[in-house]
């Protein structure tokens, strides 16, 4: 098993920014990715972003592309999400998310920490 737990979100204005923790713990040694996702009210979840934990290969939602960077410290088992130029649109619940292959469903899960910009 594996516990996810995020921190680091907030209220901040249009235009600005916030950096989103995970922090990973339990079966660490088995995580092959590790994924950040959304979901705003009345929407269904979507990804985010994404990175393979031994590479740093990143991918990334196409709205958030150039404002978000995911990143992680490896020996503190932590993935980030670092969110510049934040719209009001990106006002959603993030959650972090760990998968042990490549063709694995993301399995574990994390509380989800809420995120609001303001107009």
């Amino acid at each position: 098993q594996v516990q996810l737990v995020e921190s680091g979100g907030g209220l901040v204005q249009a235009g600005g920014s916030l950096r989103l923790s995970c922090v990973a713990s339990g079966r660490t040694f088995g995580i092959y990715a590790m994924g950040w996702f959304r979901q705003a009210p009345g929407k269904e979840r979507e990804f985010v972003a994404s990175i393979i934990w031994s590479s740093s290969i990143s991918t990334y939602l196409d709205s958030v592309k150039g404002r978000f960077t995911i990143s992680r410290d490896y020996a503190k088992n932590t993935v980030f999400l670092q969110m510049n130029s934040l719209k009001p649109e990106d006002t959603a619940i993030y959650y972090c998310a760990a998968k042990d292959s490549v063709a694995a469903l993301y399995k574990y899960w994390g509380q989800g920490t809420q995120v609001t910009v303001s107009s």
